[in-house]
């Protein structure tokens, strides 16, 4: 007799263990208090991780992170504003408000104590959000090859405003060359054209805003001065001075690794990497 229950057992059992290793993605909505309607993917549940992506870029891009850390984590990749899912608005792009736009999804989840991890420009959002609001709710800052500068390089300055031009003049041609310059390693032709899709759908104006606003800052010590929870900075080599050694002389503590092999997308060329970087720094924060 008990030999015909051992089949459905089984059966249950790997039904249950694929259901766990890999949760159920969910779209969600949020209203901010300036009232724009803002897009997540939400997945998992545990402690935790809010991912943030980078300039014109979509929540899913973090697809590889929400499937590895949705079956111990509660994971919530963030549309920002402007962006892909999200309201397009023309006021607000801009990290003040952007960061607020984190601070009220976390409060609106009840996410606390919540990891951030943000890419490129969403860089400037987290230590813009740790300058404005401080580290309650907060346990760790993930902050992913980015920026943060005590003064402007002229000829960076100069570069970014040809960047701008090109938007303004062709902004497909310059979408699919910049997409493209995101990886160092091979992806699906698709996901490229994907990729080029939704980092269009940002309006123009509210692209060359959320980036200037940014990038114009000529000082981000203060901002960094405000952090008091434990950070990782993840970056290309090329990348590191810009990304990671303001930050490391004034924290100490932070814990940088470099990708040699990966371009500025490193979570998506080297996803097995940065998932298990991201995770020992979430088990083993620095300084604690």
């Amino acid at each position: 007799m008990q030999r015909k229950f051992v089949l459905p057992i089984v059966v249950l059992w790997a039904a249950v263990t694929a259901s766990a290793a890999n949760p159920e993605t969910k779209s969600g909505n949020f209203k901010t208090s300036d009232g724009v309607r803002l897009h997540y993917l939400e997945a998992g549940s545990g402690p935790s991780i809010v991912f943030v992506p980078g300039w014109t870029m979509p929540a899913w891009i973090w697809q590889d992170q929400i499937r590895y850390f949705a079956g111990h984590y509660h994971v919530v990749a963030l549309d920002p504003r402007s962006q892909a899912d999200s309201e397009k608005v023309s006021e607000g792009n801009f990290p003040e408000r952007r960061a607020r736009d984190i601070k009220e999804l976390v409060d609106e989840l009840k996410l606390g104590p919540v990891v951030l991890v943000g890419w490129s420009l969403a860089v400037s959002d987290l230590l813009t959000y740790a300058e404005e609001f401080g580290g309650n709710n907060i346990k760790a800052y993930a902050l992913v090859d980015g920026f943060a500068w005590d003064k402007i390089d002229p000829q960076f300055f100069v570069a970014i405003a040809g960047f701008y031009r090109q938007i303004q003049i062709n902004r497909p041609d310059f979408t699919e060359k910049f997409v493209r310059s995101m990886y160092k390693k091979q992806q699906p032709e698709n996901y490229i054209q994907r990729i080029i899709k939704v980092s269009l759908q940002m309006p123009s104006d509210s692209a060359i805003a959320a980036s200037v606003s940014a990038v114009a800052r000529p000082d981000w010590r203060p901002a960094i001065a405000k952090i008091d929870r434990p950070v990782l900075i993840t970056c290309q080599e090329g990348t590191k001075p810009m990304a990671a050694d303001l930050i490391k002389s004034m924290i100490p503590s932070a814990r940088v690794e470099t990708f040699p092999t990966a371009g500025h997308a490193l979570f998506v060329d080297d996803a097995d990497h940065f998932n298990s970087v991201l995770e020992d720094f979430i088990q083993h924060p620095p300084g604690q």
